[in-house]
């Protein structure tokens, strides 16, 4: 990076480069539904030069240019492996991410704590691979709790309910869980199952991601913890609807069964070959890495 920025800050060079790197972040991920690489981020460039998204070597980014910080980053880990930091809901529905070391005047936590106070919005790159991440954005510091070493984290909307000496705070929780869900679970579940099962369907192996969905083995309300690849199965839409309604099941030795009655009946190509033809075959796509199965 040279120094053609200029090192003074601006508030206007920070809400276009804020605003500039999260539209670039919605096409390259498509809207969402795609994950990034650290490669890919290297291509995001401003007023005409590389500008880094992401620190390649801590969990925050807080660019020399900014009075506050950019991005924060969670790493990937395995199932079943403990991440250095572990970043958790509270039981508020809002998300805790931890201080950088636990000296609470570390640059990158006063970083933090400057976007805190300018409440401006950061990208969350969440690991769900390895080198590769889920942009989760915009997401904006809302509290700190210094006891914990940690930063409270909401979404647009949680943060807009933020309400935490309010007597209605109670009856939010539960709409704020949902939001946070919908924001940073469910795209993380996705990124991380598509990357397992290598963007095909397990049962018919169609390889269009745009047609596939990130399917719970078991029912959401279930699972623990923000993104469970153990939990998940990469689906066509038909295929995922029809594992919803038990049209589909599977084995634990990966084989596809069909409910009886629709093996009885006669109806068109889609019922002919998309479902009863899969019968009794096993599944075309499980991911390489036994650990990430969601069956034995």
């Amino acid at each position: 990076m040279t120094d053609s920025f200029g090192a003074a800050f601006n508030d206007d060079f920070d809400s276009r480069l804020r605003h500039e790197a999260m539209a670039w972040l919605t096409v390259r991920t498509n809207d969402g539904l795609d994950s990034v690489s650290r490669q890919d981020l290297l291509d995001f460039t401003f007023e005409g030069e590389m500008f880094r998204l992401m620190d390649p070597t801590r969990g925050i980014r807080k660019p020399r240019q900014l009075s506050s910080a950019l991005s924060i980053s969670t790493t990937y880990r395995p199932p079943g492996a403990k991440r250095p930091y572990e970043d958790e809901m509270g039981s508020d529905g809002l998300l805790r991410y931890k201080w950088s070391t636990t000296d609470s005047n570390n640059m990158d936590n006063r970083g933090m704590r400057a976007a805190m106070g300018e409440g401006v919005p950061l990208i969350w790159f969440y690991g769900v691979g390895p080198s590769l991440f889920q942009p989760i954005y915009p997401v904006f510091i809302v509290a700190e709790e210094p006891e914990q070493h940690q930063f409270v984290i909401a979404t647009e909307v949680a943060r807009d309910l933020y309400l935490p000496d309010s007597p209605a705070e109670a009856q939010l929780r539960r709409y704020v869980k949902a939001e946070t869900k919908r924001r940073l679970h469910q795209p993380v579940f996705r990124a991380t199952v598509m990357r397992a099962y290598e963007t095909r369907c397990a049962v018919c192996a169609l390889g269009h991601g745009e047609l596939l969905d990130a399917a719970h083995i078991v029912p959401d309300s279930h699972e623990a913890g923000i993104a469970a690849v153990t939990n998940g199965l990469a689906l066509c839409k038909i295929h995922h609807a029809a594992y919803d309604v038990n049209i589909l099941g599977i084995t634990p030795d990966l084989v596809v069964e069909i409910r009886k009655d629709l093996l009885d009946e006669i109806d068109g190509p889609m019922l002919e070959y998309g479902l009863k033809e899969r019968h009794g075959q096993k599944l075309m796509v499980v991911p390489p890495a036994r650990g990430e199965r969601g069956f034995p």
